[in-house]
């Protein structure tokens, strides 16, 4: 590593990466992320101050001020009346739409600004996650669920980066050299989603790495067998989603 790197938190990088963001003009109204950076109320600052809104994930045991009394966010949960969840889809997974019971209350409310803790309940496991919520404005439950699903997404695009362009398969010792492979990896990953946004009939990214492979690659097939094989597992995965989706959007 140079010498003039130093050690710097997550949340630290976070707050750079958003300040340079904002800064630059990019119209950014929120923010999200998860527990690392939910539990810095100095990353939390930031947007505030730049009127932007946030959802962070927090633990179940942090604390915030409802009413004048400092409450965890799990005993929030505990004292939420049956007929106060909400019903609402934090967006489409890769097994369909995911649904889970939302409740929501209002904290802080002596500071400018509009502030809630969230809570999601799993219909299934019960299991619960925190966030911890701010807006210059007020929000209806619905917009911070959507912005509370939306971090989902770039998951995915760590998961695609690794499982389609080998962001993970450096084997380097240098600075400059983890650099250039993550350059590379990112350039291809943007290659591949350009070309399937670009699509009229869906054909996803994985569809298009493996087209690209064997039309650079096979030698022994001719290109009508390669599309005819690629259009037969489209169909057939196209199939299977549609069952699947139907079955888990039944109450």
């Amino acid at each position: 590593m140079p010498d003039e790197i130093a050690f710097v938190t997550k949340p630290a990088l976070a707050a750079q990466m958003i300040a340079a963001a904002l800064a630059a003009g990019i119209d950014a109204p929120w923010v999200t992320g998860d527990e690392v950076y939910g539990q810095d109320p100095r990353l939390r600052a930031l947007p505030e101050a730049r009127q932007a809104g946030y959802v962070l994930v927090i633990a179940g045991t942090a604390r915030v001020r409802r009413e004048g009394v400092d409450w965890q966010a799990a005993q929030i949960a505990a004292h939420v009346p049956d007929d106060h969840w909400h019903r609402y889809s934090a967006g489409g997974g890769a097994k369909g739409p995911r649904w889970y019971a939302w409740a929501w209350t209002r904290i802080d409310t002596h500071r400018p600004g509009h502030r809630w803790p969230l809570i999601r309940r799993n219909p299934v496991t019960g299991e619960l996650a925190f966030y911890r919520c701010y807006a210059p404005t007020p929000m209806p439950l619905a917009a911070l669920v959507r912005i509370a699903g939306i971090r989902w997404t770039v998951e995915a695009s760590f998961q695609a980066a690794i499982g389609q362009v080998g962001l993970d398969h450096y084997q380097v010792r240098g600075w400059d050299g983890r650099h250039r492979h993550i350059t590379l990896a990112m350039l291809a990953l943007a290659f591949l989603a350009a070309l399937a946004a670009s699509q009229p009939d869906g054909v996803t990214m994985p569809e298009i790495r493996r087209l690209l492979a064997a039309l650079a690659l096979t030698r022994h097939h001719r290109i009508e067998e390669i599309l005819h094989w690629s259009h037969w597992r489209r169909r057939h995965q196209a199939t299977a989603r549609r069952c699947h989706y139907q079955r888990r959007s039944q109450p």
